[in-house]
């Protein structure tokens, strides 16, 4: 033989012996068959379920959040540059429009739109029927996508002519209360310093599945709300600004503070930045509290599975004490002989972690697509399960699992180490 021959080294090799004899337990090939099917079958659906779970979990609360943050969003943008007083407020001040100050704000990177509105408390009144609301005021730069999305009958209001339109879309939720159709004719008092009447046409229906905000807010041409409050026609009540990426709201919120903060407006007025968080606090502060339930709901998955491995594997180990002591009696060092158990139980991790994916996002997948598992809107804001779940969210859960399960593992093998041989081959 050459002497430039190089063999195997003895820790390769060792390792090979390891892997080779996690294989035969785990396909039943060494002594101890009887228990071994069995529990390994059990330990990899123990897995499947927790990883399938988990991934539903966290799509579905992910899916929740998204949706919600959308139509909160849909209704008063994410961000609001507002006149800077102490009036909190639908019947705002005016501020003078900029369009030097509009293109200084979408050169913003991240800002998908900067949108005119005006809002303005009155009374919806039907001879039966009478009720308070905002309405919201939108010009031709308002960006339309989420109306579009709720809207259920009719149009939205013409916001492009040369002319104002009396067009009014309302919620199916009042147009029932009031009786009222696509095509109805309607008025709406507001009270300043005298009270004032305008007949609206309802042009559409609409329906968020979003009772407070249904039952709330009206959309007309912002044109309309100018004439009313005696404004001039570059006279507005602030601008409202779409992110490209809500996870974005802090950082572009302050962007956007820091680029009105030191502004003068024409007229004299200074600008207040205000985001979503700020304006609804109380329904961010309730989306907050998913993360919180997902989080605890994973992790009692994670222990679950996890002791479910620890239970499988200490049966293997107690099941193969004769082999153990045979292995050690032939030389077999204790860690070795622990690294035969623990990649016995990544074997089984990684299987049920395999199929766990394929049945979890096969599901998530079919809900996304089909819409299967309906929801109460009455209850839950949304009339189908929404599903959301990041590439990101997928490995890092799995990550996180696999490491858990494999540092829960050796604990266990560490009892194969402790076996004695000599009291091992006498249990023969």
């Amino acid at each position: 033989m050459s002497k430039n021959h190089k063999g195997p080294t003895p820790g390769r090799a060792n390792q090979k012996a390891e892997y080779f004899i996690a294989e035969r337990i785990h396909s039943g090939g060494i002594s101890g068959k009887r228990f071994a099917g069995p529990v390994i079958k059990v330990a990899t659906a123990g897995i499947v379920l927790g990883v399938t779970v988990m991934l539903l979990s966290l799509a579905i609360g992910n899916g929740f959040k998204k949706e919600i943050r959308e139509k909160v969003s849909g209704f008063s943008s994410h961000i609001q540059v507002v006149n800077y007083d102490f009036n909190q407020s639908f019947e705002s001040n005016p501020i003078t429009h900029d369009s030097l100050l509009v293109g200084r704000l979408r050169a913003i990177s991240g800002i998908q739109n900067v949108q005119r509105f005006i809002t303005k408390p009155g009374l919806l009144k039907t001879n039966n029927e009478i009720q308070g609301l905002v309405l919201k005021g939108i010009g031709k730069d308002y960006q339309t996508d989420f109306l579009e999305n709720i809207l259920t009958a009719g149009q939205l209001p013409r916001t492009d002519s040369t002319a104002s339109s009396n067009d009014l879309l309302l919620s199916e939720a009042l147009a029932q209360l009031l009786q009222l159709q696509v095509g109805d004719e309607v008025f709406m008092y507001f009270f300043q310093e005298q009270i004032r009447i305008r007949r609206f046409t309802v042009c559409g229906l609409f329906n968020s599945h979003l009772p407070d905000f249904d039952k709330s807010f009206a959309i007309t041409d912002l044109r309309i709300l100018q004439r009313l409050n005696g404004w001039e026609t570059d006279e507005i009540a602030g601008y409202e600004l779409v992110l490209q990426d809500f996870a974005q709201l802090d950082p572009l919120g302050q962007a956007v503070y820091e680029e009105t903060a030191d502004f003068l407006s024409a007229s004299g007025n200074l600008l207040r930045t205000q985001t979503i968080r700020q304006t609804q606090p109380q329904i961010f502060g309730w989306l907050d509290l998913l993360d919180m339930n997902i989080a605890v709901i994973i992790l009692l998955i994670v222990l679950v599975a996890g002791f479910n491995m620890i239970s499988g594997l200490l049966i293997l180990i107690l099941e193969r004490t004769n082999m153990i002591g045979l292995l050690k009696s032939l030389g077999m060092a204790d860690w070795p002989l622990r690294r035969i158990f623990i990649y016995l139980a990544t074997r089984i991790a990684l299987k049920g972690l395999l199929w766990g994916n394929a049945l979890g996002l096969g599901l998530a997948m079919l809900q996304k697509h089909l819409g299967w598992a309906r929801l109460d809107p009455a209850n839950y804001f949304l009339d189908t399960v929404p599903i959301a779940l990041p590439l990101h969210h997928i490995l890092l859960l799995n990550i996180g699992a696999l490491a858990a399960i494999f540092l829960m593992m050796i604990g266990p093998s560490y009892l194969a180490a402790r076996i004695s041989p000599v009291k091992a081959l006498r249990l023969e």
